[in-house]
């Protein structure tokens, strides 16, 4: 076990806990929110979607020893009221079926419109293709995406 301080959220968390612990176990299990999500614990579905100096990345596979004095925003950090832009719009363009995977959808989008504002279809297409939809909204995600962007 080893003592970590951690940025999440803005605010600072004094985890004790191996450093090879995932970082989304110690987001859920020793911080205790709940929002991100464990799909498969391979980085290889997008359930688990933080930012982290606001890149997204894949918290199942990224140990908590490697985030450093990096800042880490959960989707309970993206908006505490869930009035998010991108909340709003996964809410007008009833994107959600089972929700399972939204929070790491919601997430990955955000990243994307950081970096790009203005994504064309085919840039967010590329971009969201690492996030699995078991319920198949992607048509929904990339309109959601497409409405809250600048170039709409």
């Amino acid at each position: 076990m080893k003592n970590f301080s951690i940025q999440v959220n803005g605010k600072s968390h004094e985890v004790n806990v191996p450093e090879d612990m995932p970082l989304l176990w110690v987001i859920r299990d020793i911080i205790g929110l709940k929002g991100t999500k464990f799909g498969c614990g391979q980085a290889l579905c997008g359930a688990c979607t933080v930012h982290v100096n606001d890149e997204a990345v894949r918290s199942c596979t990224l140990p908590v020893s490697a985030v450093g004095d990096k800042a880490v925003t959960t989707i309970e950090g993206l908006s505490e009221e869930g009035e998010h832009p991108l909340q709003e719009a996964w809410m007008e363009h009833i994107v959600p079926q089972c929700g399972y995977c939204q929070t790491g959808q919601i997430m990955n989008a955000a990243a994307l419109l950081k970096k790009n504002p203005s994504p064309s279809e085919t840039q967010i297409e590329e971009e969201m293709a690492g996030n699995l939809c078991r319920c198949g909204t992607y048509n929904r995600i990339k309109a959601a995406i497409l409405s809250v962007s600048s170039s709409t």
